[in-house]
């Protein structure tokens, strides 16, 4: 379980993950939540073990939350943080990882992010548009 407590050295995990913003960072964060809440009922009632969320679920679910928070504008602000696919996802969760902010199962690897889902086709804009239709 990841130490709330501890120090965070954000400039190392800046360095670490590549040219991403702070917010994109906050994203992840509240990205895995919105994750774990729609792939389990009750995730707080869970073991970490049963709350597992793999890098191809998180990728699909950060996806859709960005739809869901950003509508028409999620490509626009993935961008804005140099965000153009899911390896970069990957980048801030394994930073992350490495500032004790998250935590990894042993079988989870940054292999699990790369490829996941394309971004041109995941955010085009009739995508979005059908998206936001139904909300």
């Amino acid at each position: 379980m990841p130490d709330e407590t501890k120090h965070v050295n954000w400039q190392r995990m800046l360095d670490t993950a590549g040219p991403y913003p702070i917010e994109a960072f906050t994203f992840v964060r509240d990205g895995l939540s919105f994750t774990a809440e729609r792939i389990h009922e009750q995730p707080e009632a869970l073991s970490e073990d049963e709350r597992h969320i793999s890098g191809q679920q998180l990728c699909l679910g950060l996806r859709d939350y960005a739809i869901e928070k950003y509508g028409l504008l999620a490509p626009i602000v993935l961008e804005h943080w140099n965000v153009h696919r899911t390896d970069d996802f990957g980048r801030i969760v394994f930073a992350m990882i490495n500032e004790g902010l998250m935590s990894k199962a042993s079988q989870d690897r940054f292999e699990d992010f790369q490829g996941v889902f394309d971004f041109q086709e995941a955010f085009a804009r009739d995508r979005l548009l059908s998206y936001v239709a139904q909300q």
